[in-house]
């Protein structure tokens, strides 16, 4: 169920219609991307929600996955939820990190030639599709991919990020402010 809204469902507050938290956390999205992206911009009309969702950026961003493979688990996310915003977003920040146009276009499909990035997408879109409920197995493959126990905890976490990020894009009909990437036809 794609949409090509123009207008959001909810409003789309700026720094100067904001008020308190969201103020001040658009302030910080503005001078992270130099620009203020709708998504953010919908979110800010609750503080919490904001607040939550900037923090899992900051934390992950520092996390040991690495900007890169969290994109591509992230585009591999946007495609299985058809959130056309968060593949487009993720595609520009995939290529911004480093990735190639055919690496972040694999990642769309949950694939890469790269083993271990192989692995952690094979295992993020099992987690969205099964809803969590994974095997043993599929854990294991991880840890012989080269993964710890902290990097698997980290992949469940981006996993969580992207569907709190993919539902509020789809959800709320937030409109695309980054190059349009297709969907791939299921």
């Amino acid at each position: 169920m794609s949409h090509n809204a123009t207008t959001a469902r909810v409003a789309l507050l700026t720094r100067d219609t904001a008020t308190g938290a969201s103020q001040q956390l658009l302030a910080q999205v503005h001078g992270a991307f130099g620009a203020t992206p709708n998504m953010f911009r919908a979110v800010a009309n609750s503080p919490a929600a904001l607040a939550s969702m900037w923090a899992g950026f900051g934390a992950l961003g520092n996390g040991t996955l690495g900007a890169r493979l969290g994109e591509q688990i992230a585009v591999a996310i946007a495609d299985i939820n058809d959130c056309e915003y968060c593949l487009a977003a993720h595609t520009a920040l995939g290529r911004k990190a480093g990735a190639s146009g055919d690496e972040m276009a694999a990642a769309q499909a949950g694939q890469s030639d790269d083993p271990r990035t192989a692995a952690a997408l094979k295992f993020a879109t099992r987690v969205v599709r099964n809803r969590a409920k994974v095997d043993a197995a599929e854990v294991d493959a991880l840890r012989e991919a080269g993964f710890d126990d902290g990097q698997i905890v980290e992949i469940v976490a981006h996993v969580a990020l992207n569907l709190f990020t993919n539902y509020v894009n789809v959800a709320l009909a937030v409109p695309v402010d980054f190059p349009q990437v297709k969907l791939r036809a299921k």
